[in-house]
């Protein structure tokens, strides 16, 4: 399909910068294909009116790591440049892979010493060699610390990796720390929060277990890589970066049993969906399963094993833009968004939300 088919106008004011309080005060839009009237507005407070017991919600239990670091290049024993650089992928005890800026002037073999900026003194030892360079500004960072040592040097040097549309706009700072993860969040490795999950509360959480709603956690560690413009004309060119996760052979029987006897599975983010699709086979039996994955779902994909999904609103263009027009519908998700933005929602991870329902074939 055409890239541009995915675009839409969002006035610069719809974009959050912060996030409701309380978190489940945020507005929650339901989008029902399948249904007349099949857009109402309500708060995410009101999600257990719209679950029913025995259905199963599924969150992303990844936790948001201080990722963005910043430092200095050394090369040949010269001077070196300021760069940052932001980790999206673990690939070893000491590797890492991420995106770093300027991109076009590091080279395979140069020292980075993280932890320096050209304004500030030394915080930390964190050092790294660039082993690999690939495109678009990626490269693989050979740490010299290993294992919890890099993880506490990370810790102690990086910072929250704001989104982009977020960071233009003001300084991560710390509240973010706080702000920009989930009450849940317990599997290190993320370079983005799984979104839709801030919006729960203990309050939240207290309600649905007294209306018999079910609450099950996979891992999928959010990239960078979610935040990369699709520069594509078509989504048939569009190649997705690898996200890490995994489905435990105790949460996978769970979930199918929900599905036997009538429940529903209920996805809390597109990451959560994205690891249960890949899971699942083609029967709809869902699998324990654990690897990196780059699923990328747009309108025409046939969806195995996920009934409902709760998501914030995305941008254009966007591969996230396709996976909820592939769930809901093309015509339903515009339909969606434009109420949306006309109506004074809330934009992207800090902003509201939506219920979706799977559009019947």
């Amino acid at each position: 399909m055409r890239v541009d088919l995915f675009d839409f106008d969002l006035p610069d004011e719809r974009i959050a910068l912060r996030p409701a309080e309380p978190r489940d005060s945020a507005r929650l839009l339901v989008v029902d294909p399948n249904a007349e009237g099949h857009l109402s507005d309500h708060r995410v407070g009101d999600l257990t009116s719209f679950l029913r017991a025995g259905d199963a919600l599924v969150f992303n239990d990844t936790k948001v790591i201080p990722a963005q670091l910043e430092g200095i290049r050394h090369r040949d024993g010269a001077g070196g440049q300021q760069v940052s650089a932001t980790l999206h992928m673990r690939i070893g005890p000491n590797r890492w892979k991420a995106f770093a800026k300027p991109g076009k002037r590091i080279k395979e073999g140069d020292r980075i010493a993280f932890g320096h900026s050209g304004e500030s003194c030394f915080l930390g030892s964190l050092d790294a060699t660039v082993e690999d360079k690939g495109e678009a500004g990626e490269v693989t960072l050979l740490f010299d610390l290993s294992g919890p040592a890099l993880d506490e040097a990370i810790a102690a040097v990086g910072h929250i990796p704001l989104p982009p549309y977020i960071a233009a706009k003001r300084p991560e700072d710390e509240r973010d720390r706080a702000d920009y993860q989930t009450i849940y969040a317990r599997e290190e490795g993320a370079v983005a929060a799984p979104t839709a999950g801030l919006h729960f509360t203990p309050a939240l959480f207290e309600a649905l277990d007294k209306a018999g709603i079910e609450r099950h956690f996979v891992t999928l560690h959010v990239g960078a890589g979610t935040f990369l413009p699709v520069k594509a004309d078509d989504t048939a060119d569009h190649k997705m970066h690898l996200e890490s996760g995994y489905v435990s052979a105790e949460i996978a029987a769970r979930l199918n049993a929900v599905r036997e006897r009538g429940g529903r599975v209920v996805c809390v983010g597109t990451t959560s969906l994205r690891l249960i699709e890949s899971a699942a086979a083609e029967s709809g039996e869902i699998m324990p399963w654990a690897g990196a994955t780059g699923i990328f779902i747009t309108p025409g994909y046939r969806f195995k094993a996920v009934d409902m999904l709760m998501t914030n609103f995305h941008l254009p263009r966007s591969t996230l833009f396709m996976l909820v027009s592939a769930f809901a519908g093309f015509e339903t998700m515009h339909a969606a968004y434009k109420h949306a933005i006309s109506t004074g929602y809330r934009f992207y991870s800090y902003g509201d939300a939506s219920l979706l329902f799977r559009k019947d074939k």
